[in-house]
């Protein structure tokens, strides 16, 4: 639980990297799929695998979509990919 947390905060730390109009829309996007996911069984360590690496891959996506460096995510691959 405690590593969602910390991804959580990070991609809404990324967030406030994008554009002011997109903001909120990424916002109530990333705790809509943060919600969705908290029943996951914390012994699946498959699915949680696949969920941080899915919070990465699609945080990537749209910080080059904003033509913003990747490499502002570097501490959520940490925090996900580790």
């Amino acid at each position: 639980m405690e590593k969602a947390v910390r991804a959580y905060a990070e991609v809404l730390r990324l967030v406030r990297r994008l554009p002011k109009d997109s903001r909120g829309y990424y916002a109530k996007y990333a705790r809509e799929n943060f919600v969705n996911y908290r029943e996951v069984d914390p012994s699946d360590s498959t699915t949680l695998h696949d969920l941080f690496q899915r919070t990465y891959t699609h945080s990537l996506w749209v910080l080059h979509k904003y033509s913003i460096d990747g490499s502002a995510a570097d501490k959520l691959k940490g925090i996900c990919c580790a």
